[in-house]
């Protein structure tokens, strides 16, 4: 049922943007089976082929929509093109941790990392812009630390692959904040790729020159998920790029748990990681400082006046 005051467009643009989001959290939740199904390729090789072969989407996508006057704005203004540089380089850190935790069977670990992940975004916004926390953001923060502790005692270490992902994630959404409405996921992610295409090429032909190469040597089904890595990595982001134009940012905030939610339980069910009684309480903390930073969210949102 549509809410009375808001106009039947509005409704419907609203709904869009659900779908729309709903569906790209749903393909990055997907994304540890996929990774799984491109071993035995390694991280190193899996992640230079992603960037390759996003490039090559990008630059389809591009074609379809005539956007290189965009692009080129992007590299043709200094701030937003070094910006995007550097976050391009973040973003690498962040997906090689992603490959390497499913290649070491830890997806839930890399879970964790994203459902820890607000909380880092929380802080980095208090150290790098001087936010300040409301009193329900601080007890999120508490509660989270504690969940950490107690799972780096489960596990007899520290989680650090959670930590590595959720901090590389939380510094790329802060650098990408500095460039804000300028470049749209699209064109972003093609200045992105452009600037780390150089390295993963150099990657590859190592790969290839050392007979250590897994590509097109592993038969036509492993030929073809690594050739889809490129769609894999930009179909969700670009649906998460339009959703989040037609939804309220609260909503977009709720729906992000979609993903570490299904890769949780992709790697309890599917790939058959164990979970033991600290690992459980420790999830169920960070799950407790999820739902007061949700609850937070929520409450300070309708705080807002209505424009």
């Amino acid at each position: 049922m549509n809410d009375p005051e808001i106009p039947d467009d509005e409704s419907a643009r609203r709904r869009a943007g659900l779908i729309l989001g709903l569906s790209g959290y749903l393909f990055w939740g997907g994304m540890p089976l996929i990774f799984a199904a491109a071993q035995p390729a390694g991280p190193v090789e899996i992640l230079a082929h992603r960037i390759v072969w996003s490039l090559v989407t990008c630059v389809l996508l591009l074609t379809a929509a005539r956007g290189y006057g965009r692009v080129l704005t992007a590299f043709r203004n200094r701030g937003v093109f070094w910006t995007l540089a550097l976050a391009s380089f973040v973003v690498a850190i962040n997906w090689f941790g992603f490959l390497l935790g499913v290649q070491l069977e830890r997806v839930i670990e890399i879970s964790l990392g994203y459902f820890f992940n607000p909380l880092v975004t929380v802080f980095l916004g208090v150290v790098f812009l001087g936010e300040k926390l409301r009193p329900l953001q601080w007890v999120a923060m508490a509660v989270g630390t504690i969940a950490v502790v107690v799972i780096a005692v489960g596990y007899g270490q520290v989680p650090w692959l959670a930590l590595l992902v959720s901090f590389s994630f939380g510094l790329y959404g802060l650098i990408k904040n500095k460039v804000g409405g300028r470049v749209g996921a699209l064109e972003g992610l093609t200045v992105e790729s452009t600037v780390l295409t150089p390295f993963a090429l150099a990657a590859i032909a190592w790969f290839v020159l050392s007979g250590n190469s897994h590509f097109g040597t592993e038969g036509v089904g492993h030929t073809l998920i690594m050739l889809s890595l490129g769609p894999v990595t930009a179909i969700p982001l670009i649906l998460f790029g339009a959703a989040t134009r037609r939804v309220p940012l609260s909503w977009v905030g709720m729906m992000q748990y979609i993903t570490p939610t299904m890769q949780f339980i992709l790697g309890v069910t599917v790939l058959g990681e164990e979970m033991s009684t600290a690992r459980w309480i420790g999830f169920f903390i960070i799950w407790s400082a999820v739902a007061i930073l949700t609850v937070d969210m929520v409450r300070a949102s309708r705080r807002r006046p209505r424009r």
